[in-house]
């Protein structure tokens, strides 16, 4: 039956009527298990709190301490290894920080009760009752009046309580919350980012809508949608729920109407229902008009499907939104609507440090997903939880995909835990399922013993759904992960001895020998994770729940180390490569044959495990001010121009020789798509090294990243040194612009020694020592045997993955790798370095020279000593390092570089350049170090024999704080 006029159908909205027990509710904690044994159910609670709300938020807990029973079983570890000066410092009462997470204002693990009156009015009388949690955390059992109607776990959607007929006047809800872990602890369950203290998940209370919702007694109890894109048609598969004991029958009609806009027509189906004691359950095929829109992040169209039942027990509606969308795959692809595409995801953990429980409206989500696409993602994973709905309907409405994962990090060897994935799965799917936007289901992060049972679930659960992709996990690579007949996608960091993330797909490889055996689509795991400094004015935004100990006790370092005044200078520099890292891994990614996509590890930072300052964002999904969206953008959009670059530095004898082409995952074909290039000085100029018609125009097809043509730069001709742009730019009439640009450093093809002869080059202390007392000028270059090796880490080509306080994790690794390295500060302004091109950050030209070179530990030195190049410390440890550092000596003048100049293997003409730069200055009239330290001091830094004594000190560490190995004596396994 066709209808004129969408206004016909009914407004928005179940015929449910609903009483809200939002506001004031009375409350106790019960902290010794006493309740269900005294019968508080059926006594007046004396505490008051607000719901929705959880208890920490309201002053109820217990002060953080150092005995407070963290959940979790990463990052505490750390703590060990300070001195007893600085925890004593910051474990005084009122004033106790932690530096492994943001911590909550106080803590509880155990049951809390909450209670209140609620009215049912006369004119309600003979009608059905459900009681409406939408989040808990995470066991709840519930009374009405005297009477158990039963408990409830689930993390990751609402618990609802099948109150029956109730009679009208007045009734006492009573509710005990237990937020302790329901599971056998094994693994990393406890770092499940559903109930962790990581990001402040071990919450007690209850969140979003609190409802008591009424409905006849004959009622639809669930609707879910399975739309076809080949036939334009929707099965709708209703659930009708029975409160009378008796049979009967009634009329239920459906009608879908499209949400662009611009439709007036709505297609209908109207079926008799014939339901028995249990209800009933029953199916219907409902056609859609032949030009509605298919849902994708391009154009996320819903449509609104509206159903009524009538029935002699009165007339019950309701409605849902659904996409005209399905998803398949093809060997390595991942089918939207028949067109491969590109997931370009971030990991949250859900983190919202100013609630500490997950934001339960649509603004809040849209807000945050709104940042991501700015960033030029399409989609996120939720690491071990699920989001409410809201995130869902914010993500439908704005074409973001979403992953979520049952709310483990999980040991399945258990029957406790693998029924609860069961039934947490079916939940899911049952409460969020219509959205089209939910693309991907995860059963865990990186689980153990999953290998005869995930692929299964994951099997058994497509079988039953097809609207989405179920993976076996997310992050290992075992064989059954990708075996035939189980899941239908795979995440994995590596696999088939291949890794999916990391340099050995940066500077034009990428990481196709992991994908040889694979025959379905793989999304990279937890891709990036390189760490940059804090700008500690970020401890500004934490207003709300979660407090900043860690960063205080890090400011706090910095400031006893003498570096607090860099800070933001710190910040700026180790971003600035960071980004260029995130560049590397993400375009890797995009040119990877086969390789559907992948999950950053993060968009934003991280507050728990350690605190991992992994985001170009902060915490607060805010710029930290060194990546604008528009520049991320360029490597991380729908369509991205790439290069097969596989250097960086040139000379002016050689020939920039690349492949180039695009990854194309937009919305269309790019026809007749144009190439254009260019180079740019550090200016912006264009120089005019390419041939403006070196390219033919090209059909590039949706779903395709390769290469589609090479170019060739000739050198000789521009100035050297410098630093230049390769700009690529894409382009068609139908499929817009889009521009990528890559650094490159170009030197002379001879490196002329500098004519400096007043300068004494040397590894020797003992000859500088000389040259100084003489008031000569000396470039010294200490070796290894002159340098403290436990106070002077290595630096590297990279940041740091993740963050060092997981790195270290005593007792479980007992020789902890504590190299720090987070990119260098350049004073650009420094004469020192007017002939060898550099920003104030490290970039592709200085990774070849500092690679295993150790940083020199400048902590005797003066505090106004300033390093030309400094070295970036790690934020734990906050060391001042230096690279290249100029002082007087006496009258002497001395200039120290770490870097061995002398070594023309390590670095080729960029070895040689830095030298020259150095010399020159050296030899100019602009050498004069600005600080002076005595002979004394500055010999202090080395050794000329060679007798610092490298071996590890043995560390003691205090059985007062959890190493995090323990299970807590405060969970309870139930």
């Amino acid at each position: 039956m066709m209808l004129l006029l969408a206004l016909l159908i009914p407004a928005c909205g179940h015929s449910a009527e609903s009483i809200t027990l939002a506001g004031q509710w009375r409350f106790a904690l019960d902290r010794n298990d006493v309740g269900i044994s005294e019968k508080w159910f059926s006594k007046k609670l004396a505490d008051k709190i607000q719901l929705p709300g959880i208890l920490q938020a309201q002053g109820y807990g217990d002060d953080i301490s150092t005995n407070t029973p963290w959940v979790l079983t990463l990052g505490d570890a750390w703590w060990k290894l300070q001195s007893p000066e600085l925890r004593k410092h910051f474990s005084q009462p009122g004033h106790m920080r932690v530096p492994f997470l943001a911590q909550p204002p106080k803590h509880y693990l155990g049951a809390a009760w909450y209670q209140r009156d609620f009215e049912i009015p006369k004119n309600w009388n003979g009608r059905h009752f459900t009681l409406f949690l939408e989040r808990v955390h995470w066991k709840s059992t519930v009374w009405l009046d005297d009477k158990e109607i039963g408990s409830d776990i689930s993390l990751g959607t609402p618990h609802e309580y099948d109150f029956g007929i109730v009679a009208p006047g007045k009734h006492r809800v009573t509710i005990c919350v237990d937020n302790r872990t329901q599971l056998p602890v094994a693994h990393h369950l406890l770092d499940s980012h559903s109930i962790s203290d990581a990001l402040g998940a071990a919450w007690n209370g209850i969140v979003g809508k609190i409802q008591l919702i009424s409905t006849p007694p004959v009622w639809i109890e669930d609707v879910q949608v399975f739309p076809n894109i080949e036939t334009k048609s929707a099965l709708i598969k209703v659930k009708i729920g029975n409160a009378t004991g008796e049979t009967g029958s009634g009329k239920l009609s459906c009608f879908s109407i499209p949400q662009d806009g611009n439709l007036v027509f709505v297609k209908s189906h109207e079926a008799t229902v014939d339901w028995k004691r249990n209800g009933a359950e029953i199916e219907l095929d409902l056609p859609l008009l032949p030009d509605d829109k298919q849902w994708d992040e391009f154009d996320p169209v819903l449509q609104r499907l509206n159903l009524r039942f009538k029935t002699k027990y009165g007339n019950d509606s309701t409605e849902t939104f659904f996409g005209l969308r399905q998803i398949a795959t093809r060997d390595k692809d991942i089918l939207l609507n028949g067109r491969p595409i590109n997931l370009r995801m971030t990991h949250f953990g859900g983190d919202f440090p100013m609630t500490g429980y997950p934001a339960m409206d649509i603004a809040s989500w849209k807000k945050i997903f709104q940042t991501c696409k700015d960033y030029g993602l399409n989609g996120m994973r939720f690491h071990s939880w699920c989001p409410p709905e809201a995130a869902f309907e914010a993500a439908d409405e704005l074409g973001f995909y979403l992953a979520p994962e049952c709310g483990l990090w999980a040991d399945f060897g258990n029957e406790p835990t693998r029924a609860f994935l069961t039934n947490e799965t079916a939940r899911i799917l049952k409460n969020y399922g219509n959205h089209p936007s939910f693309i991907l289901l995860s059963p865990s992060n990186e689980p153990r013993n999953y290998q005869h049972f995930t692929p299964e679930w994951a099997a058994a659960n497509y079988a039953r759904d097809n609207r989405r992709l179920y993976a076996a996990d997310s992050g290992w690579g075992d064989p059954a992960q990708v075996a035939a007949g189980g899941a239908q996608y795979a995440v994995l960091a590596r696999f088939s001895g291949g890794n999916l993330r990391g340099p050995t797909g940066w500077f034009g490889r990428d990481y196709r020998d992991a994908l040889e055996k694979v025959h379905i689509p793989v999304l990279a795991h937890e891709v990036g994770q390189w760490c940059a400094y804090p700008d500690f004015d970020v401890m500004r935004e934490f207003t709300g729940y979660l407090q900043p100990g860690n960063y205080d006790i890090f400011k706090y370092i910095a400031k006893e180390e003498g570096v607090l005044d860099e800070d933001k200078d710190f910040a700026q520099a180790s971003g600035r490569f960071q980004l260029e890292c995130y560049k590397e891994e993400i375009e890797a990614n995009l040119r990877t044959p086969g390789l559907a996509g992948f999950q950053l590890l993060d968009l934003h930072d991280y507050l728990g495990q350690g605190t991992a300052l992994i985001g170009v964002l902060d915490a607060f999904w805010q710029s930290k001010g060194y990546a604008t969206p528009e520049e991320f953008r360029h490597f991380c959009s729908p369509v991205v121009p790439l290069v097969w670059l596989k250097k960086r530095t040139f000379t002016t004898d050689e020939k920039l020789e690349a492949n180039y082409g695009v990854a194309n995952f937009g919305s269309r074909e790019l026809e007749n798509a144009t190439f254009r290039f260019a180079v740019l000085d550090d200016h912006g100029k264009d120089v005019g090294s390419i041939p403006p018609n070196l390219n033919s125009d090209v059909d590039v097809p949706a779903g395709f990243k390769g290469k589609c043509g090479g170019i060739i730069v000739d050198l000789a001709g521009l100035p050297a040194p410098a630093s230049y742009k390769l700009v690529v730019a894409a382009g068609s009439a139908n499929g817009g612009n889009f521009t990528n640009t890559w650094n490159f450093w170009l030197y002379p093809a001879q490196v002329k020694d500098s004519k400096t002869a007043d300068v004494l080059v040397t590894t020797n202390w003992s000859d500088a020592e000389k040259k100084l007392s003489a008031s000569g000028k000396v470039l010294f270059m200490p070796t290894e045997a002159n340098l403290d090796l436990a106070k002077c880490p290595p630096m590297k080509n990279v940041p740091i993955f993740w963050n060092i306080q997981m790195t270290v994790r005593p007792p479980q690794n007992p020789r902890p790798r504590f190299d720090a390295f987070l990119g260098l500060l350049c004073q650009t302004d420094s004469a020192a370095l007017a002939e060898f091109p550099t920003d104030k950050n490290c970039d592709w030209q200085w990774t070849a020279l500092i690679n295993n070179v150790r940083a020199i530990n400048l902590e005797t030195m003066p505090r106004e000593l300033k390093p030309i190049v400094w070295c970036i410390d790690d934020w734990n440890r906050n060391w001042k390092l230096g690279v290249i550092f100029e002082c007087n000596v006496g009258r002497g003048k001395l200039l120290v570089s770490a870097i061995n100049l002398i070594d023309d293997e390590r670095g080729g003409q960029e070895l040689k350049q830095l030298r020259r730069s150095l010399l020159d200055y050296m030899g100019g009239n602009k050498f004069h170090p600005p600080t002076t330290v005595s002979l004394e001091q500055i010999r202090a830094l080395w050794s000329g024999d060679g007798s610092f004594n490298p071996v590890e000190q043995k560390r003691v560490f205090d059985p007062d704080l959890d190493s995090g190995s323990e299970t807590r004596p405060a969970q309870r396994k139930n």
